[in-house]
């Protein structure tokens, strides 16, 4: 643990800038407004009749506060000479196309429709879109690893840990903060995920085999982020920019909550930070994911637990 606190004081002390991160921060803070309550995301970015207007309207989700945020560099830091880079622009443009398309993909929509029917065709609809796209997500990336990276680093953050312990203590610190968000409305409005299998009759146990391949289902998805977040965007950036890239990415990485309860989305600028400082100093996402995962199924359980009670 004592690394991963080093990490974040070398970060603060070389890459923090207050007027930077107060513009940052601010910038947030207006579209969380608007996403919240005037509905940017259901309203603008899925709002469109077409496919290709959902496209755009997640692109430009993307890709507004991740280009804000590097451009703002330009202003506050000495020596921003990425920005003369080809590769940077690339990965500034393609990055959130990639995420876009992730988010829209559907080609497998309608095999599961025509194979499924009745209570079960929700829980195969989610457990079939959660794999689909960590393949739709990593196809892309990996492409750009085999041009760019493959003769300089392994596949993105695929660096084994040396240390485990850190991230079991992150979890640890997490599951009370869980635990309080478990009692909020808006989360229970949310969480658990499964429960939306409630609907399907599961007259044994044996039945309920359904639970198990959905949370495993919707942990898989956690890969994509992975990989994507703090392996591609950190590490295929880290010769370009340095450490510049973690906060822009963290604006990008809360954008992608903006579906969930408002106060998941604030904290995952923050946590987007944190995971994004650990990648870069350690080169691999397998802590992240670690965290990411347990995470998900902590609030998976915070959600069940907090229904029951609060019901």
């Amino acid at each position: 643990m004592s690394n991963i606190f080093k990490y974040i004081r070398e970060f603060h002390r070389k890459e923090v800038n207050f007027f930077y991160l107060l513009l940052v921060m601010a910038m947030l803070a207006i579209l969380i407004y608007f996403n919240y309550w005037h509905g940017l995301e259901k309203r603008y970015a899925a709002g469109g009749k077409t496919k290709l207007s959902h496209f755009a309207g997640y692109y430009l989700l993307y890709f507004i506060p991740f280009a804000i945020a590097f451009l703002l560099q330009s202003i506050f830091y000495k020596g921003c000479r990425y920005f003369r880079k080809g590769w940077f622009w690339a990965i500034l443009f393609m990055a959130p196309a990639f995420f876009s398309f992730r988010v829209n993909f559907d080609l497998h929509k309608q095999w599961v429709i025509e194979n499924f029917a009745g209570a079960d065709l929700d829980f195969y609809l989610h457990s079939f879109n959660w794999i689909v796209r960590v393949f739709v997500v990593l196809i892309p990336v990996y492409i750009v690893w085999l041009i760019k990276d493959r003769g300089v680093q392994p596949f993105y953050g695929t660096k084994a840990l040396d240390n485990i312990k850190p991230y079991i203590i992150m979890l640890l610190v997490m599951a009370p903060l869980i635990a309080l968000a478990s009692t909020q409305k808006d989360f229970l409005h949310v969480y658990p995920k499964a429960k939306l299998l409630n609907s399907i009759p599961m007259r044994s146990w044996q039945e309920k085999w359904r639970y198990l391949i959905f949370e495993l289902s919707y942990g898989f998805d956690f890969v994509s982020i992975e990989f994507f977040f703090r392996g591609f965007l950190i590490l295929a950036l880290i010769n370009i920019c340095g450490e510049h890239c973690i906060i822009p990415v963290a604006c990008f990485y809360c954008t992608i909550h903006f579906g969930k309860p408002m106060g998941e989305a604030i904290s995952s600028f923050f946590g987007g930070i944190l995971l994004g400082i650990v990648s870069y100093n350690t080169r691999s996402i397998w802590g992240g994911l670690m965290v990411h995962v347990g995470i998900a199924w902590m609030m998976e359980i915070g959600g069940f637990f907090g229904s029951f009670f609060i019901d």
